[in-house]
């Protein structure tokens, strides 16, 4: 084992007697260690309840003949750092974290890894983390929040955070009193969990469970439900397993797992953050896979699940009709069904039990929402790399689109433009300069989204960025457009009143423009300097790739 290099010979005994001080006894020697890296924090609600997860993970590695250890990683609340410098931070976390647990992990020599993780850039963290390090490993997630419950005129209707973003932009059109949104923000979120629509934390949690990383259930089976710590104790059980078959993450992430996830994703109508994080996992993995493969899954995926922010149906919906396994078994044949999974099963062999059990959620192929995939990667003149938009949270008359650019160099140019009026019905924003390198950090733009959707323009105008956009956006939001303006990327020269055209159905992105008039414009830009001199996010933006490539480090 991995671990006698701490446990085994007399120069270990200085080990030991550390060994000796949390716990650990001589009799105890032939066990394997295993870390539980927890990401519990008490000020992010998909964290705050981690540390009961732990406890039943732990449980489960001392009932499969360990010896667990719990460690932790940082988290951030996407939520709470949303519109303001904070924000900037959020995507740079993804590379601490797999870096964290790469150090704790070989400095303590584990044998084997329990990853517990729930929000945005925790998930994807580990999951770079596990491939890195490929020691046998295993996920559970703290499970998905509750919708909340808000009673008006004798009717409930669900709500959750995306409902009081759109409320501030309906407070600021007159379609809603503050004291009909104070009301709001006091429901919307009811308990712990991560945010209750399929926005990013809960589409990478899905995505894991789609990789083969996680157990059936690990991305819908609610935070507070009992079945979580049930879940939680199995996964424990099940990592000696894998560390008894040596099954490893790179036998289980390739490929075909990967493809298995973005079809997944396409189903769902995930967060375009999946495109970023899973490129990114690929790349550790040491995976190709190009952009132009995910246009392809979803030109044969069809568009399965209208969750929240696209739809009335949120996670703990899909959990009741049949869960992730479910839309599997739906996928049938168009997944790599003898892909692997830490359950021990192939894919197959996994979902074989699952059915739908509520076809209002999870429609069959015959009836899906769309024929193709809830996720398009756009290319053109203007995003010769790529740019991310979700299709399925389009309206139809958005899905192709003609209009003067309004540009802007920061979301907060942005936002107090819509607040103030200022924007027009046929627009197009354009936020720059807010990208991996640019922004620093790559923040996501939910408040300008949301305020468009507040004031009833989220049919009329667009919004492109080389920022991102969370998954509780909905719109015509086209975001990662790559190069960047800091890379000297074609967004970088745009000018007011510039004509952008977009063609979701066809993938294209441009700018009226010839090449001429373009390259000229960018050839007498100046120098970019970042707006950061010091501290990670000067470090951060030195070493971050494009987000075509997942905005790793380079």
């Amino acid at each position: 084992m991995k671990s006698d290099i701490v446990k085994r010979g007399i120069e270990r005994a200085p080990h030991r007697a550390l060994l000796h001080a949390v716990g650990w006894r001589r009799a105890e020697i032939d066990k394997p260690l295993v870390g539980v890296v927890n990401s519990f924090s008490e000020i992010v609600p998909g964290h705050v309840h981690l540390r009961d997860i732990a406890e039943a993970v732990k449980a489960g590695v001392n009932s499969g003949g360990g010896i667990p250890f719990e460690v932790n990683t940082i988290a951030v609340c996407d939520g709470i750092a949303m519109n303001h410098p904070g924000m900037k931070y959020s995507l740079p976390s993804r590379e601490l974290i797999a870096d964290s647990v790469e150090i704790v992990a070989e400095a303590h020599a584990f044998d084997a890894l329990v990853f517990i993780p729930n929000c945005d850039k925790i998930i994807p963290g580990m999951l770079m983390a596990a491939v890195r390090l490929n020691l046998p490993a295993i996920f559970v997630s703290g499970g998905p929040m509750l919708a909340g419950r808000l009673s008006r005129n004798n009717e409930i209707k669900l709500v959750d955070l995306s409902s009081v973003f759109e409320g501030v932009g309906k407070v600021t059109a007159g379609k809603m009193t503050e004291e009909e949104l104070e009301e709001l923000e006091e429901i919307a979120c009811p308990g712990c969990g991560s945010c209750s629509g399929m926005f990013t934390a809960n589409t990478m949690n899905c995505l894991t469970e789609a990789l083969g990383m996680g157990l059936p259930g690990n991305g819908t089976i609610p935070a507070v439900d009992s079945r979580r710590a049930q879940l939680a104790r199995e996964a424990g059980r099940q990592v000696m397993a894998l560390l008894a078959d040596d099954i490893r993450p790179r036998s289980i992430i390739n490929k075909d797992s990967l493809a298995n996830a973005f079809a997944v994703d396409m189903a769902l109508g995930g967060s375009t953050n999946s495109v970023l994080h899973l490129m990114a996992i690929a790349h550790e993995a040491g995976v190709d896979f190009p952009l132009e493969m995910v246009n392809e899954l979803s030109k044969h995926t069809p568009y399965l699940c209208k969750l929240s922010p696209v739809g009335d149906y949120h996670v703990e919906d899909l959990d009741r009709a049949g869960g992730v396994a479910a839309v599997m078994k739906e996928l049938g044949g168009l997944l790599n069904l003898e892909a692997r999974t830490v359950s021990g099963k192939s894919v197959a062999e996994t979902v074989a039990g699952a059915s739908v059990r509520d076809g209002n959620v999870i429609h069959t192929t015959a009836t899906a929402h769309s024929a193709t995939g809830g996720i398009a990667i756009l290319f053109g003149n203007l995003a010769p790399d790529g740019a991310v938009v979700k299709k399925g949270a389009v309206a139809p008359e958005m899905m192709m689109h003609r209009g003067p650019a309004r540009v802007f160099d920061s979301e907060e140019e942005a936002t107090a433009a819509i607040m103030q009026g200022k924007i027009k019905p046929g627009d197009v924003l354009v936020i720059r300069y807010e990208g991996p390198r640019g922004g620093p950090g790559m923040r996501e733009m939910l408040t300008p989204t949301s305020l468009l959707s507040g004031i009833g323009m989220d049919k009329e105008v667009a919004l492109i960025t080389d920022g991102r956009f969370s998954g509780a956006t909905r719109g015509a939001a086209i975001g990662h457009v790559s190069p960047e303006a800091a890379s000297r990327g074609p967004i970088a020269a745009l000018k007011d009143g510039d004509t952008i055209r977009i063609d979701i159905p066809d993938c294209r992105l441009d700018v009226e423009l010839g090449d001429d008039e373009l390259s000229g414009r960018l050839a007498r830009l100046g120098e970019f300097k970042s707006k950061v001199e010091t501290g990670y996010l000067k470090y951060y933006a030195e070493r971050v790739s494009s987000a075509s490539t997942g905005a790793v480090f380079g």
